[in-house]
């Protein structure tokens, strides 16, 4: 696959106390097997799925073993010139977590969190150009910024991606599009009183399954917890869940929809 335009979602990781755990649990629901863990770079472990690469997971790093809440899926962003666009995150108001840095041949990481709390990476490809699938079974296939205060999101994402944006024009809830150029690549939904106040604002990322209910069963047996469905949208048919280890996730079955696609409205 061609390395991504700046601000594609490339790439996702999550770091897991109990990695072998996690490897078990992922292993089973969505079929992904395992690279050899790389001690040089902290054992860090890439996922396949039907043998292309489509995730990661890895162990907490050193001293972070007793902290909570580490367990998310984050997302990575493609950027041309990870310095430039840290130069970006910090003029709009975000903070770099992680400066830029360069790992071995594979490219150069940026980790950041946007106004509102969100934390994401931003991936310039050397040789690991990113994910090598997507929308098919155990790959990843979209994703979503859920967070409390919209507006700081909104300003923030397109100003440091040059994203366009558009509203769904619903009522009942407050979800907004992003685009680059005609291809839409991440969604924005406002977190309700229906979220614990306890949960942080995140990026939700889905994988795709061949059976949504079938999938959420395999979950919920291996340990996961399901928060939200199954329902069939004109999108798929898409559960919510966490895994064992706390991590949030959605999945979805792209090819079972239902009804129209809903009506967007640009607003820049």
């Amino acid at each position: 696959m061609a390395v991504q335009p700046e601000g594609s979602p490339c790439w996702a990781d999550a770091m897991f106390r109990d990695l072998e755990g996690a490897k078990r649990f992922y292993g089973e629901l969505l079929g992904w097997t395992f690279a050899e863990s790389s001690t040089e770079y902290g054992d860090y472990t890439e996922a396949y799925a039907d043998g292309k690469a489509v995730a990661a997971v890895v162990p907490p790093m050193p001293g972070q073993d007793g902290q909570e809440g580490l367990s998310q899926w984050c997302l990575y962003f493609a950027a041309e010139d990870a310095a430039a666009t840290a130069g970006r995150i910090r003029d709009h108001g975000g903070q770099v977590l992680m400066e830029p840095m360069r790992v071995g041949d594979f490219g150069t990481m940026c980790l950041a969190r946007d106004p509102g709390g969100v934390v994401f990476g931003v991936w310039q490809a050397g040789t690991h150009e990113g994910f090598q699938s997507m929308a098919e079974p155990g790959a990843y296939v979209w994703a979503e910024v859920f967070t409390r205060e919209p507006e700081k999101s909104d300003a923030f994402f397109p100003a440091v991606f040059s994203y366009r944006q558009r509203d769904m024009e619903d009522g009942e809830v407050d979800f907004r599009v992003y685009d680059l150029g005609e291809r839409s690549v991440l969604g924005r939904m406002r977190m309700t009183e229906d979220f614990p106040p306890e949960m942080p604002p995140y990026i939700n990322v889905y994988f795709t399954v061949g059976d949504c209910d079938a999938a959420v069963a395999k979950a919920t047996e291996l340990g996961g917890v399901l928060w939200f469905g199954p329902m069939t949208t004109p999108f798929g048919r898409f559960a919510s869940i966490s895994d064992p280890q706390g991590a949030n996730l959605s999945l979805i079955d792209i090819t079972t929809t239902e009804g129209d696609m809903p009506k967007l409205t640009d607003v820049s």
